[in-house]
């Protein structure tokens, strides 16, 4: 549940999953992606280049997200493929074709606005989008003041790809450390332990997996977040070591999709633990982010979700 706010006071917006991504329209009209980091992106996403030269004035920077929509889902792996896949923009930009979800203005019309109270940026903000036509891939962001809308958001817009909700004190400058809260949809749900990193004695973490719909096979699916020393006293004791001719997993494993393959001590996947999980997934094959372990379930294996569904 969102905290809630006065009308006016608070502001609460989706947050995408997606690229982050600054847009600078400079004075001679010449457009500029960045990301979050300080990479140019232009080359990558040549069909939000030019809808931004035609509609948005020169000296303007934007802030907003890069998102593709698959399947009627936001799908951050096609963004990524978008990125990765730069030498054939024009291409994939016909295949999958991205948006620019725009949530806040810098600067425009010569004028510096990052110490501009937000709810004076969002005004300028609607009055630029007057300019976008339909069917442009240049979006403005959904806002609203209104907590109980914003808990509603929270509740639907996971199912198609939102992660969450973005709250920002309508007064809140654009300055590094700004004070806006991200509220990241969660659920519960069941996970079958087929590894641990650390040792059977004392577990750092838990290795997760689903069995898949199409094949029935064991595959990976996650990791937790660093256990408790109570839960590895809890854990441990219950694990059992698998033969690698009896388990379906590799002996490394790329944890998440930013490590390099680590070593890892498969378990006979017969223990079941309740996982607090977000919604972000890398190709609908594995939680994003490290899970949280809430307790070990009394059920079967066969008995969790298949594939990385987050019913219970």
């Amino acid at each position: 549940m969102p905290p809630p706010g006065r009308p006016g006071s608070t502001f609460y917006q989706p947050k995408y999953d997606g690229y982050r991504c600054l847009a600078r329209v400079d004075d001679s009209s010449g457009v500029h992606l960045y990301s979050r980091r300080g990479t140019l992106l232009d080359e990558a996403f040549p069909d939000i280049i030019g809808p931004l030269y035609a509609s948005i004035p020169a000296g303007t920077w934007l802030d907003g997200e890069i998102v593709c929509w698959s399947r009627g889902r936001l799908d951050f792996a096609a963004v990524q493929r978008r990125y990765a896949g730069r030498g054939r923009a024009a291409d994939l930009a016909v295949t999958t074709p991205a948006h620019y979800v725009v949530f806040d203005v810098l600067e425009t019309g010569g004028r510096d606005l990052r110490r501009t109270p937000l709810r004076a940026r969002l005004k300028l903000l609607r009055e630029l989008f007057r300019r976008i036509p339909a069917g442009s891939p240049l979006t403005l962001s959904m806002q609203t003041d209104d907590s109980e809308l914003a808990a509603v958001w929270l509740e639907e817009m996971p199912k198609v790809g939102v992660e969450g909700l973005v709250i920002k004190p309508a007064g809140s400058l654009y300055l590094p450390g700004r004070s806006w809260l991200k509220l990241k949809a969660r659920q519960t749900t069941e996970a079958v332990v087929g590894g641990v990193t650390g040792s059977l004695r004392r577990p750092a973490a838990l290795l997760l997996g689903r069995y898949a719909s199409d094949t029935g096979r064991l595959h990976y699916a996650g990791r937790t977040t660093q256990l408790t020393d109570a839960q590895a006293k809890l854990i441990g004791p219950m694990l059992t070591r698998a033969a690698a001719a009896d388990h379906p997993w590799p002996d490394q494993l790329t944890v998440n999709w930013r490590s390099k393959p680590t070593r890892y001590t498969r378990v006979q996947p017969l223990v079941v633990v309740e996982i607090r999980a977000d919604i972000a997934t890398d190709q609908g094959r594995r939680w994003r982010h490290a899970v949280r372990v809430l307790r070990v379930r009394d059920i079967a294996p066969e008995e969790v979700p298949l594939d990385l569904d987050l019913e219970t």
